[in-house]
């Protein structure tokens, strides 16, 4: 079976989107948080990486949703959709609704929690914080296994469709 050139592209911008998403996800995480929260003092350490996190959130999205037109349009373009191509809509599908669910929900309550004045671990609002920041790491380490998947989906599956060209 003859991949098209529609299906070729569409996956092109889907493994650029899913590369952009992922090292942002590396990059924010492993270097620019623990730097900043380290380094920083409190709360201007907790108002930068708000602003970065909201910033990434949408980046994340934009990804998300450039991911998911492109695994669209690949499935059109395909004469026939593989198991394959299957698994690895699906955790697009998933990897997507968790940087929406990330973006519209834990990122703002964070933010509004942050500038009501909540000390992580102190009171009841500093109680709610603790427990969405760790939400909020575990969501984005979820984020990353699916996007890492969905890279290497995309490379076995460009891999076969090559090879059976």
């Amino acid at each position: 079976m003859q991949t098209s050139n529609a299906a070729k592209a569409s996956a092109t911008v889907a493994v650029l989107a899913a590369s952009v998403w992922f090292g942002g996800l590396v990059v924010l995480g492993a270097i620019v948080a623990p730097i900043v929260f380290h380094h920083v003092p409190a709360p201007y350490s907790a108002d930068a990486m708000t602003l970065v996190f909201r910033r990434f959130d949408k980046v994340a999205m934009g990804a998300a949703g450039l991911v998911l037109a492109a695994e669209a349009l690949r499935a059109i373009a395909r004469e026939r959709v593989r198991a394959i191509d299957v698994v690895r809509i699906v955790v697009a599908v998933i990897a997507s609704a968790l940087a929406v669910w990330q973006g519209v929900a834990l990122s703002p309550r964070i933010a509004a929690l942050h500038d009501a004045g909540a000390v992580r671990g102190f009171g009841a609002l500093g109680l709610e914080l603790e427990s969405l920041h760790a939400t909020a790491e575990g969501e984005a380490k979820a984020q990353l296994a699916l996007v890492a998947a969905l890279l290497a989906l995309h490379v076995y599956s460009l891999a076969t469709s090559h090879a059976r060209a």
